[in-house]
């Protein structure tokens, strides 16, 4: 098996539009003043081609204050701009709460839709209805193995498994022993496959403990509680960058030397990085997952364009370390890392 590289390619090109103002993220719940404050953002930015202005739609499983998500509709919204494209975006973390904000989509008759497959059992029948419908879907971030099956054009994202592989590799190099992969949202299929990736090449012990991730002080808790109960344990997990600040704080009251290291990169992991509280961090790049499937949508509409030849469009994973987190401050910082 093929290992991950470390460290951080240079980035070739800068956007030709970036947006001049921050952009509230509109959920299915969102108010006229976070309408208001996308469409005067979008506003200053200035479409590179003269097609007509379609509507494309992003319903992902994101819980409220994930940071990651943040990160994938930045993308998504500059590559709108771009492209001349309406973008809206819904979320929620409830599988059949994400179909019924889908299948609101299908009904308003979006020209394009990308979604995540966390829980495909209960996408599948909305994401047929898209296609029945003649919507084109792209999905994102979770489901590679169910896309092309559920009628998707491409997935973009990271193979979950190869990217455990590369962490249980990464923890191999380190000396580690005995690990902690901390699930955040159980039935998430792309989770378990993290861990179950890490536990393939990890030659140590790999535990798993599933905490509610939309419960913080409970995470900390259950972490710091596993710690004090097993002081043998050197390393914990984490599926989420804003789980790892949660897991160095328990790390610290449970009087533990375990090393956190964490999926997903933001600029509290990169900050942790550079200060050592943080090991590593894989880095899967968000924004290129929602500035691509914005891409991909338009592509298809304008030119009748797919990439990936039927398999993935892979966005990661790329380990980060200590040596590259000063490189990355800048991006981290925009909220574009």
């Amino acid at each position: 098996m093929a290992r991950v590289r470390t460290g951080v390619r240079a980035i070739g090109a800068v956007l030709a539009a970036v947006l001049g103002a921050s952009l509230a993220g509109c959920s299915a719940t969102g108010g006229k003043r976070a309408e208001d404050a996308r469409r005067a953002a979008e506003a200053q930015g200035r479409a590179a081609v003269d097609t007509p202005r379609w509507t494309f739609a992003m319903v992902t499983h994101s819980g409220d204050g994930d940071t990651f998500w943040d990160i994938v509709q930045k993308g998504a919204r500059q590559a709108a701009v771009k492209d001349n494209v309406k973008f809206l975006y819904a979320h929620s973390d409830e599988a059949q709460q994400q179909a019924q904000l889908v299948q609101t989509y299908i009904d308003q008759k979006v020209d394009g839709l990308i979604v995540t497959l966390a829980k495909p059992d209960a996408m599948k029948d909305v994401v047929a209805k898209a296609t029945r419908a003649g919507i084109p879907v792209v999905t994102v971030n979770s489901g590679s193995a169910e896309s092309k099956a559920y009628g998707a054009l491409t997935h973009i994202g990271q193979d979950e498994t190869v990217a455990g592989e590369a962490v249980g590799d990464e923890l191999d190099r380190r000396g580690r022993k005995k690990a902690l992969c901390v699930l955040h949202e159980q039935g998430n299929v792309g989770h378990e496959q993290r861990c179950s990736g890490t536990e393939k090449t990890f030659d140590g012990d790999l535990q798993n403990l599933y905490v509610d991730g939309t419960n913080m002080p409970d995470v900390q808790a259950a972490i710091e509680a596993k710690l004090q109960t097993d002081p043998s344990i050197d390393a914990v997990v984490t599926l989420g960058a804003p789980f790892a600040d949660a897991a160095v704080q328990a790390k610290r009251t449970a009087g533990s030397k375990a090393e956190i290291d964490t999926f997903d990169l933001n600029a509290k992991v990169a900050a942790g990085l550079e200060s050592g509280d943080l090991g590593f961090a894989v880095d899967q790049q968000p924004y290129l997952q929602g500035y691509e499937a914005v891409d991909l949508l338009w592509l298809y509409r304008y030119n009748a364009d797919v990439l990936g030849g039927g398999r993935p469009v892979l966005t990661g994973p790329q380990i980060i370390t200590e040596k590259d987190a000063a490189e990355l401050q800048d991006f981290t910082e925009r909220g574009t890392r």
